[in-house]
């Protein structure tokens, strides 16, 4: 394990029965709050990305948001933002998708991306996949191509990068 990986995990709370009984929820807001480890974080992904021909960053609402408008800003990329239904002003894209518990739907501008896009999609967690695999799909509606994902931390025993296969999954700290 790497220093930075130490760093982060250090910072990262477990709250159990969170926001239901019987989930150990992942609070990452701490390393949202440690402006240093914020910095040296962005400044890993941004060597770690770079050169790779990515020409946006995704961000799924909303702790997406959190961490790729900074990597965006860090490598100079347009940010594109993918949100809950009711969220985006002008025309967009939807995509409908299961949960364990129901469906969700997620939005993107309609004029967001285009066929030479190469785009990389940001979340902080990375649990089923659900999410992630939807968010590819309306990149993909939209004509462009998903390079691949990023999250800060993935829970490897829930399988998701087997629903984000083939592309690319990257995440800083995996929980087995």
């Amino acid at each position: 394990m790497t220093k930075l990986q130490e760093r982060v995990r250090a910072c990262v709370y477990d709250v159990p029965d969170f926001p239901k009984p019987g989930i150990l929820f992942k609070d990452i807001t701490p390393v949202l709050a440690d402006p240093e480890l914020m910095q040296d974080l962005m400044a890993y992904w941004a060597q770690e990305l770079k050169d790779q021909g990515i020409t946006h960053i995704a961000g799924i609402e909303s702790r997406g948001f959190l961490f790729g408008a900074p990597l965006a800003l860090t490598l100079s990329l347009p940010m594109v933002i993918i949100r809950k239904p009711g969220k985006l002003p002008r025309p967009t894209r939807k995509v409908t998708f299961d949960l364990e518990y129901g469906q969700d739907e997620l939005h993107i501008h309609e004029d967001a991306l285009d066929s030479n896009a190469k785009v990389l999609i940001v979340d902080d967690l990375l649990a089923t996949g659900g999410t992630a695999r939807a968010a590819a799909e309306l990149i993909e509606g939209c004509g462009a191509t998903v390079h691949g994902f990023l999250f800060l931390v993935e829970l490897a025993f829930l399988n998701g990068r087997e629903a984000l296969a083939p592309h690319d999954v990257r995440a800083l700290d995996i929980y087995a």
